[in-house]
């Protein structure tokens, strides 16, 4: 990791600056090349499930990601996680965070049998797993759901649409919310498990992506689901959406954070090597003035992303405030880091495959999944609002 000051500062303890180093030499060395330039779905796939294998069978996934029964998320860990596998490759980021985030629901609301029998698998990278809440008139408004859910004796019975669901086609067991009807709007909501070979489950398209990361559209048509798919209590499941959210949020802003600061690292690579009008580009004044502002907003993302996830595992309380401004704040500023750094590239910038071209096609999603940065503002505002009030 060229920059490692950061892991001094009082945020961390001894274990997160060790999980740091010891997995970027491990992206280094077991993960470099897997997946890139791919395009193709099966090509995709493969890449996918050969990555997540790799960071279960090294312990990468336990227990930040998937935490042991009865154990709780380490956001700290997750967020550096998240931070240098971004930096190294955006779709070892994907790999990694969807395996926590489709589990997320069972970690922290499933029952002991829920947990035996889905956790364990998804930990040692030997099952992927998915988390369905996105429809086709609802993302950002979740009480807008309009999939179902319809008790039948001893199933549920699942009907509707799911989309922009990562890990669709893919996954070996889905989270999926659905309106089971105690009460209107987010409040009648239920969250069970599904898994990929329950009939009645079609994939019904993939999604391309500017940045290649396996996406689709799900159908849902008389598909029936054990009694003990269901997860927590009926009505719960906004509830049990929003608390991982709640845990996951912030760590979409540390691979924010991980991709700006390759970005940075390429652009001093540029400064340094690059010639122009008979000196290096790092001499004119021009460019010491971009990479400063870089600079300034990498630290700054850092030091918001990391006050978000020290607050939720050292004072234990909702953060909700502190996680929406992280998401916020290091999604926007990757985006104009990213950008600089292209721009400082200038025609080798937006060639194929260099490393600012790939990182300017992977920020920009972040900016809109997990709560775009329009409702991450209505959050702040809302916060800070209520408690001046």
């Amino acid at each position: 990791m060229p920059d490692r000051s950061f892991l001094d500062w009082p945020f961390f303890e001894p274990r997160h600056r060790a999980l740091a180093e010891q997995l970027d030499e491990f992206a280094r060395r077991e993960l470099a090349g897997l997946g890139h330039g791919v395009t193709d779905d099966a090509a995709l796939d493969a890449a996918c499930r050969e990555i997540v294998r790799r960071l279960g069978a090294a312990g990468h996934l336990n227990p930040c990601c998937v935490p042991e029964p009865q154990g709780r998320f380490d956001v700290r860990a997750l967020a550096l996680s998240r931070e240098v596998l971004g930096r190294h490759e955006g779709l070892f980021d994907f790999c990694f965070a969807m395996q926590g985030l489709g589990t997320g629901p069972i970690s922290l609301f499933g029952n002991a049998w829920q947990r035996h029998r889905y956790l364990p698998p998804v930990r040692r990278g030997e099952h992927i797993a998915a988390f369905a809440l996105s429809e086709p008139q609802a993302g950002s408004d979740v009480g807008a759901i309009a999939a179902t859910a319809r008790r039948d004796g001893e199933h549920w019975v699942l009907e509707g649409t799911k989309t922009w669901i990562s890990n669709g086609g893919l996954a070996d067991h889905y989270v999926v919310f659905a309106r089971s009807g105690e009460a209107g709007g987010a409040k009648g909501l239920s969250a069970f498990i599904v898994d990929a070979a329950t009939p009645g489950l079609e994939i019904a398209a993939r999604i391309p992506l500017i940045a290649p990361h396996p996406l689709a559209t799900l159908q849902f048509r008389n598909c029936r689901v054990p009694a003990t798919a269901l997860i927590g209590q009926p009505g719960e499941g906004f509830k049990i959406a929003m608390a991982t959210l709640d845990v996951f949020r912030t760590t979409v802003g540390a691979a924010a954070l991980g991709f700006a600061r390759r970005a940075l690292d390429e652009a001093v690579k540029r400064a340094h090597g690059r010639e122009v009008f008979g000196k290096p580009l790092a001499e004119h004044q021009l460019t010491q003035a971009r990479i400063a502002e870089m600079a300034l907003q990498v630290d700054a993302a850092a030091l918001l992303v990391y006050r978000a996830a020290w607050v939720k595992d050292v004072q234990g309380r909702r953060v909700t405030r502190e996680a929406a401004m992280a998401k916020l704040y290091a999604t926007e500023a990757a985006q104009s880091v990213i950008d600089a750094a292209v721009q400082l590239f200038g025609g080798m910038g937006v060639v194929s495959g260099m490393p600012v071209e790939s990182l300017y096609r992977e920020i920009r999603a972040l900016r809109i999944y997990e709560g775009t940065s329009e409702i991450q503002k209505l959050v702040i505002g809302g916060a800070v609002l209520g408690e001046r009030a």
